[in-house]
């Protein structure tokens, strides 16, 4: 009967223990994954912030040369990809639409 007991004790010891050690995980994963969202959401918004900065400025100078546009279109794909919507899919089709070579007065 002592060893019953013993055994009974030691499992709910173990299973109180194993439920601790459980809600620290899962407390430190919920702390991890609203980190993890913050700095995808704060990448997002400094790539939606530079897009605006190098469309305006390209936009009126009236030509974006090659490496910006390609420098643009890196941000604009990553930008999607951390689940941007769809504003900015029209300023980045006015970009690209640029001309690359500055027009020189004929």
């Amino acid at each position: 009967m002592q060893d019953i007991i013993t055994i009974i004790i030691s499992v709910l010891s173990a299973t109180g223990i194993l439920g601790i050690g459980t809600k620290a995980i899962l407390h430190r994963l919920k702390r991890q994954e609203t980190r993890q969202k913050a700095v995808e959401l704060g990448v997002q918004a400094l790539l939606r912030d530079r897009m605006l900065h190098n469309y305006n400025k390209y936009m009126e100078l009236g030509y974006a040369p090659i490496f910006a546009k390609e420098n643009f279109e890196n941000m604009y794909q990553q930008y999607h990809g951390l689940g941007g919507n769809g504003v900015m899919t029209q300023l980045h089709t006015a970009f690209m639409e640029l001309p690359t070579d500055k027009e020189t007065d004929k």
